[in-house]
């Protein structure tokens, strides 16, 4: 709607032009679009606030709001074996449409400069004044000519990435290509050269990764990137060095089914997400009922409770699937009626070689704190491998096998590796019972060089069944993508 009302605004607006034939051609051009400039400011102005009113009409009434999403969904493109029409109660929809396990639909996305090719806001937004450019489907520009664009402007106040494990290959991609940017932008390539720009670039450069996006650009206020689906170590890894001293904003959360939730608080360090009952229609099966194959007792958002945990059920309106999505999230507080998440793990990340289910998250933090252990050490990025993908079990207990990659720490004794094993007996006290009994064996720790993980992402970005937003898988299932870590280890 924002789009076609700037549009007509300013087509009304044109005629005003004819009055001013008398100016020159330059003034005319100056007027015209200060005039823009203030139109646009004025219409986002009041887009916002129509959007604001609409937020707080639906939240304050989830429940007809949710009904409302529902005959939304309904009336799109039905099949022969789904055929729901008209006003229906929420225990027909979900006794006609059982949860599946398939994703549904992808719903790709749009003074600000954007340096990945995805992006992080759910739709382009038509921001006025001079943007760098434009957000555009997902591979719609190599990252290294953004980053080139963003490179020649010292000014930048805000940069976008799509998530923040790409933006932290970017950060990787500057300590190689540095020197080739830099020489790129003082040959003019594109627009004119700028010699001046490029010494700037080669001095910050040279001083290394600390703080280095704020040497880039002085005045550089905010990060904006995803944060979910695997993306807590590159967030941590750039605020501790590329990064240092910025502010880091998730706009949504976005999973494979689309935007599932908004961020109303940017100021938190940490992003919490509120789930609006518009579309896609959501639901939440508690995490506990979640993990029996049998269990399909999903609550509307009205009906959430602060501090349980819950999986995301989406509705996909094209094809009437109800998906079960994997992303579990955890209730911390209310807008009105609606619940305010925060996303914590995902189920498909769970490492079991004798039943004990250690979590994504419960794992990282073992790593986490296991790495804090390791002198000079900064975790850059982790993957996990239960033993029997990679056959390394054996003549032993099943166990883990960890591949980190670290800035800080060239080598890693016997002594640190073990320290990982006696984090995850802190966290799991059913992981420290089998490791007693001999059940399963000590986590092997392998140290993977410099840009490892960049090349991995490049080879999963490769497959034909990589998904919007890219996300960084902690366990993998697949036994070439573990081979080709371990042939980039180097200690």
């Amino acid at each position: 709607m924002l789009l076609p009302l700037l549009g007509l605004l300013l087509l009304l607006l044109l005629p005003l032009v004819v009055f001013r034939q008398s100016l020159s051609q330059d003034a005319r051009l100056s007027w015209l679009a200060s005039l823009q400039h203030r139109v646009a400011w004025w219409a986002l102005g009041w887009a916002a606030a129509w959007q604001q009113w609409k937020l707080e009409q639906s939240t304050r009434h989830v429940s007809q709001s949710q009904q409302q999403a529902l005959r939304g969904c309904l009336r799109g493109p039905q099949l022969p074996r789904c055929p729901l029409r008209g006003d229906i109660d929420i225990s027909t929809f979900r006794n006609a449409l059982p949860l599946t396990k398939a994703h549904p639909e992808v719903l790709a996305p749009g003074n600000t400069a954007r340096v990945t090719p995805t992006s992080p806001w759910s739709s382009p937004l038509p921001w006025p004044g001079h943007a760098l450019d434009q957000a555009g489907p997902p591979g719609a520009r190599e990252s290294s000519a953004l980053l080139l664009q963003a490179l020649r402007y010292p000014g930048l106040r805000a940069l976008e990435a799509g998530t923040a494990a790409e933006l932290l290959d970017i950060f990787l991609g500057l300590e190689t290509d540095g020197r080739e940017l830099a020489e790129a932008v003082a040959t003019g390539n594109p627009g004119e050269p700028l010699p001046r720009r490029a010494a700037e670039l080669r001095q910050a450069l040279e001083q290394g990764p600390r703080g280095l996006a704020l040497r880039l650009w002085p005045k550089l206020q905010v990060v904006v990137t995803l944060d979910s689906g695997g993306q807590t170590e590159a967030v941590a890894a750039l605020a501790a060095l590329w990064c240092q001293g910025l502010a880091f904003f998730s706009p949504a959360y976005v999973a494979s089914g689309g935007v599932v939730g908004l961020n109303l608080w940017p100021e938190q360090p940490r992003g919490l997400y509120l789930l609006p009952p518009g579309t896609p229609f959501i639901e939440l099966l508690p995490v506990t009922e979640g993990a029996q194959e049998g269990a399909a007792s999903t609550l509307l958002l009205a009906e959430a409770q602060k501090g349980t945990e819950y999986e995301l059920v989406l509705t996909d309106h094209t094809s009437l699937t109800r998906c079960r999505l994997g992303d579990v999230i955890q209730v911390v507080g209310a807008y009105n009626q609606c619940p305010v998440v925060r996303f914590i793990y995902r189920l498909s990340q769970t490492l079991s070689v004798r039943g004990e289910n250690i979590g994504e998250d419960v794992f990282s933090e073992a790593l986490g704190k296991a790495v804090r252990q390791w002198p000079g050490a900064k975790l850059l990025d982790h993957v996990c491998v239960e033993s029997s993908i990679l056959d390394s079990a054996e003549g032993s207990a099943p166990h883990y096998e960890v591949f980190v990659e670290l800035r800080g720490l060239r080598n890693l004794s016997e002594e640190n590796r073990d320290k990982l094993d006696h984090c995850l007996q802190e966290a799991s006290p059913y992981y420290k019972s089998l490791r007693f009994r001999g059940s399963v064996g000590p986590a092997r720790v392998h140290l993977v060089g410099q840009g490892g993980f960049r090349e991995l992402r490049a080879a999963l970005a490769a497959s034909p069944s990589f998904a919007f937003p890219p996300e960084m898988p902690r366990v993998l299932r697949h036994r070439h993508l573990a081979e080709f870590l371990q042939r980039r280890v180097v200690s």
